[in-house]
């Protein structure tokens, strides 16, 4: 009977994915118990001085980094950061590898659009490092693990438009057996549920694994959110960068900063 081989696929395609999201998230949890046991003594060490750069990155990654250092350097005034999105160079002193990262990707000639600074600073070395810092402490999932799992939902979200696509071929194709429709709708309702169930799931219990921050950097993250206030500049310079750090460009309070970096979203993938 045909409807039955499009069961069997069906199955097969539900099973499949399932089977690959679950692995997935049992290898993402044993890299993060791996990582918070072989940190816990530099996560003490953390608690009350994670940096600010360590804060964009597990926020928002390295692109939050690269956007918090162009913002800080602003602020003290030897990076201009124009309403148009292009980025000059005032002081071609970097103070730090992030900062010496954002001059480097802005070029020679001392001036670059935002876009592709934010790009080229983003995949410097120096983010890099604190990257592999931030996995060896614990607190940041490694860049395989969240994109494994990731790809892993994607795919039980495919399968779930697979099974439903082949029952509703099955039910298509003319009868050609005493099988009620009802009960063939039934049986592919049976691999349409493993699937919903698999992201019902996921959603619980794997969502924090597609974040930056593993669950122990966002808990120091908490703390420091709330140690910022509400970021709105009125407090001193670190509690602004903080803001900024956690919350991202809608932290920013100057107007001319947040045209220039409005203007960065539009041209965020030139």
């Amino acid at each position: 009977m045909f409807w039955v081989l499009l069961l069997l696929l069906a199955w097969s395609v539900a099973g499949a994915a399932c089977t690959r999201l679950c692995l997935a998230a049992v290898r993402a949890a044993a890299v993060e118990e791996s990582g918070a046991q072989h940190g816990n003594r530099e996560n003490a060490a953390h608690e009350h001085d994670l940096t600010l750069y360590e804060a964009a990155f597990l926020s928002g990654g390295p692109r939050r980094v690269a956007d918090l250092t162009m913002v800080s350097m602003a602020r003290q005034r030897r990076l201009l950061l124009a309403r148009t999105g292009w980025a000059t160079v005032v002081d071609p002193s970097g103070r730090d590898e992030m900062e010496r990262s954002v001059i480097g990707a802005i070029g020679p000639e001392g001036q670059s659009r935002i876009a592709p600074v934010r790009a080229a600073a983003a995949a410097a070395d120096a983010v890099r490092s604190l990257a592999d810092r931030l996995v060896s402490a614990g607190l940041a999932v490694p860049d395989g693990t969240r994109t494994t799992v990731a790809a892993g939902v994607r795919q039980v979200r495919v399968a779930a438009v697979v099974v439903l696509a082949l029952g509703a071929a099955a039910l298509l194709v003319p009868a050609t057996s005493d099988m009620p429709r009802d009960l063939v709708a039934l049986w592919f309702a049976l691999p349409l549920a493993l699937t919903l169930s698999c992201l019902a799931v996921a959603r619980v219990e794997v969502h924090p694994y597609a974040r930056w921050a593993s669950p122990a950097g966002q808990r120091l993250l908490g703390a420091l959110a709330r140690r910022a206030g509400d970021g709105s500049g009125a407090g001193d310079d670190r509690t602004y960068l903080t803001s900024v750090a956690v919350r991202g460009i809608r932290a920013v309070g100057e107007p001319d900063l947040r045209a220039a970096f409005a203007h960065r979203e539009q041209h965020g993938h030139e």
